[in-house]
């Protein structure tokens, strides 16, 4: 078995477990694996366990939702200057939470995901918010969510903020509500995670770092039929024909009333006559 073969097992291992047990950081840090294969996700564990001890004596013995957030947002934006970085929102750097501990730049998600986890090794309560186009964290408490946007250096948000910033990201386009403001899973963050990260490989073409966040994407959900079918048509761009045509006929098997099921099964045919075309291996 491969290092890459191991590493999948690793990742698809940890996120089968209770939602309570997963490690955010450490399934984040295996999907980083995929680019750095020699990556020691010890060390970079051990630098959010220290951030995390740094940030509870910052902070003290207040508990407040208010306190702990103005602290984590002095500590992680103030004094160790972490930045969010629009410039590089395709760039895979901005994603990959070991490089975004080194080079303390980020995207929205990336650096919530770590904001989350300095926080839960901390000892404090925090959860992740999805909002369309947008991740920020949100403390809870009984008087009022505190949100808070490690992309802006930890501003404190209302929700008629978060709807403003829904609306100006999407331009009108999108309606807020405020189900929006509702935590989501720990697996939920890894699927938008990772399906940000095989969006860039996409776009650039990386057929193979593509494929490999599908990968991924499957062993979070396994009979998720789209990434079935964009499996198949990566397998297709790297000439596995075989796969290519399993990997489709599957998605034209189960999903009979999709929008793209003429254009799979076209795909189909054509890989088939390629491989009766294709020269035998001797």
């Amino acid at each position: 078995m491969t290092g890459l073969e191991v590493n999948r097992l690793e990742f698809a291992s940890m996120v089968r477990r209770p939602e309570e047990e997963i490690d955010l950081a450490e399934a984040a840090l295996l999907v980083a694996r995929e680019e750095y294969p020699a990556l020691e996700i010890g060390g970079c564990l051990r630098q959010l366990d220290y951030m995390a001890e740094e940030a509870r004596d910052r902070i003290g013995a207040e508990r407040h939702p208010l306190t702990v957030a103005a602290g984590l947002s002095r500590y992680l934006f103030a004094e160790l200057a972490f930045i969010g970085t629009e410039e590089e929102y395709f760039d895979p750097r901005a994603s990959y939470i070991n490089d975004v501990l080194d080079r303390r730049k980020g995207i929205p998600l990336s650096l919530s995901m770590v904001y989350m986890e300095v926080a839960r090794r901390a000892g404090y309560h925090v959860e992740g918010v999805g909002l369309p186009g947008h991740f920020i964290v949100k403390h809870p408490h009984p008087g009022g969510n505190i949100f808070v946007d490690p992309f802006c250096a930890g501003r404190v948000l209302s929700p008629e903020d978060c709807a403003v910033k829904v609306r100006e990201i999407y331009s009108g386009g999108v309606d807020f509500q405020p189900f929006m403001l509702g935590a989501v899973t720990k697996r939920q963050t890894l699927s938008r995670f990772v399906h940000n990260l095989k969006t860039i490989y996409v776009a650039g073409r990386q057929h193979t770092k593509a494929l490999a966040m599908v990968e991924l994407l499957l062993a979070l959900a396994p009979w998720d039929l789209d990434e079935i079918r964009d499996r198949g048509m990566l397998r297709y761009r790297l000439e596995d024909l075989e796969g290519a045509v399993e990997d489709l006929e599957t998605y034209l098997e189960y999903s009979k009333e999709a929008g793209d099921i003429d254009v799979v099964r076209r795909n189909v045919r054509v890989l088939r006559r390629l491989l009766r075309e294709a020269p035998e291996v001797r």
